[in-house]
């Protein structure tokens, strides 16, 4: 694997760079940086901008706002972006729901849903998880009978990131529930959620954010066109969108960005010249550039709609890795991290006060995305053929 860019790739590089620092507005990234807060309009503003431009669905097929680009090209992508402190364009979006229909859907639902949902006009929410149905998503319950030209759904979704947001959500539901294996009987279903019978309610977490909710559906009428691909192919196509999510959640780049700050913070403080503070740090260092040579070797070996296998890998570790990152970050603010939420009425800087709950939020990474006890199966049974 060559790992130098050539001079083509690096031109490339530097026209990224050059874009996402100056089109980008420097508030939106200094608020992406530092992270401090969730901004709903920044990502909308940054999602525009990207594909007004023409950089906000670089994975999806040509003909439908992608580029004929290389693996490396997409890498550097997204590598700079992140390295730049540019939001993302909408996961749900861009990563999750867009390939999936522009791989599997009909020409009707492509026309109908893929122009709108590049350009972030529909904001989608991902209706997978439910209750006991969250790591082994495989047991879900909401049944989506089929009446007519329509579906009847009823049943409940959980930890609906953003749904507060959304326009539409696209859903896992049993279409026949006397399927003989679990993983059968489930299909792909978009639903408006404007539909009669959709109620969403709000979780608040320990970091008193308000960032995912449940959603209850109740003899809710989709129309039968609104399915994505087959019936009862509906594990199939969260498969596919899966590993597109788990090699999307590596997130060296801002990783990578977040030690530079703790490095630079620790030197200031003097914490920087304690030798174990310093080692652990050097070692996380090492560790993140560990994951992203195995993060290019994943990306360059998925293709053909079958993401590698080996995206259990980049997920399990990038969220132990984030992880071990959040609690670097608090032993820097020291004590500094025990005000929350207070502002500039005290000397503690918000970087610090948000420390904390951002320690608190990041014990999600090792769930979302598949648990990282379920990566250990599919590495054992896919990878290793345990």
């Amino acid at each position: 694997m060559q790992l130098a860019l050539t001079p083509e790739e690096a031109a490339f590089r530097d026209e990224l760079r050059t874009f996402y620092t100056t089109k980008i507005p420097e508030d939106i990234r200094e608020r992406a940086r530092q992270a401090t807060e969730f901004n709903h309009e920044d990502i909308i503003t940054t999602h525009k901008i990207l594909n007004d431009h023409g950089l906000a669905v670089p994975n999806w097929p040509v003909e439908w706002g992608g580029k004929d680009w290389t693996q490396t090209q997409h890498q550097i992508w997204l590598d700079e972006m992140q390295l730049a402190s540019v939001p993302e364009p909408l996961t749900f979006n861009a990563k999750m729901v867009g390939p999936v229909i522009a791989e599997f859907g009909s020409q009707e639902t492509k026309e109908r849903f893929l122009p709108p949902t590049a350009a972030l006009d529909i904001w989608w929410a991902q209706g997978f998880s439910e209750p006991e149905a969250g790591s082994d998503l495989a047991s879900l319950r909401t049944t989506a009978i089929r009446d007519g030209d329509s579906y009847v759904v009823n049943g409940q979704k959980t930890w609906t990131t953003l749904g507060q947001y959304a326009d539409w959500i696209f859903c896992l539901v049993r279409t026949d529930p006397d399927a003989p294996k679990r993983q059968a009987g489930i299909s792909f279903l978009l639903i408006d959620m404007k539909t009669p019978g959709v109620t969403l309610r709000p979780i608040k977490l320990i970091d008193g954010s308000y960032e995912v909710n449940e959603v209850f559906f109740e003899d809710v009428r989709v129309p039968a066109d609104q399915l994505v691909g087959e019936e009862n192919q509906g594990w199939t196509y969260a498969k596919f969108l899966l590993g597109n999510e788990r090699t999307g959640i590596t997130q060296v780049g801002r990783t990578k960005v977040k030690l530079a700050d703790i490095k630079a913070r620790a030197r200031k403080s003097g914490l920087l010249e304690d030798p174990l503070f310093a080692a652990r740090l050097a070692e996380l260092e090492n560790d993140v550039l560990a994951l992203e040579l195995t993060q290019m070797r994943v990306v360059s070996g998925s293709s053909a709609g079958k993401p590698n296998p080996a995206s259990s890998v980049l997920k399990l570790r990038a969220s132990q890795l984030q992880q071990l990152t959040t609690e670097l970050s608090v032993e820097v603010a020291g004590l500094d991290a025990l005000p929350f939420q207070a502002g500039d009425a005290i000397a503690s800087p918000e970087w610090a006060q948000s420390s904390a709950p951002h320690y608190l939020n990041y014990r999600k990474t090792s769930i979302y995305g598949g648990s990282n006890e379920v990566q250990r199966t599919i590495i054992a049974s896919t990878i290793l053929g345990l």
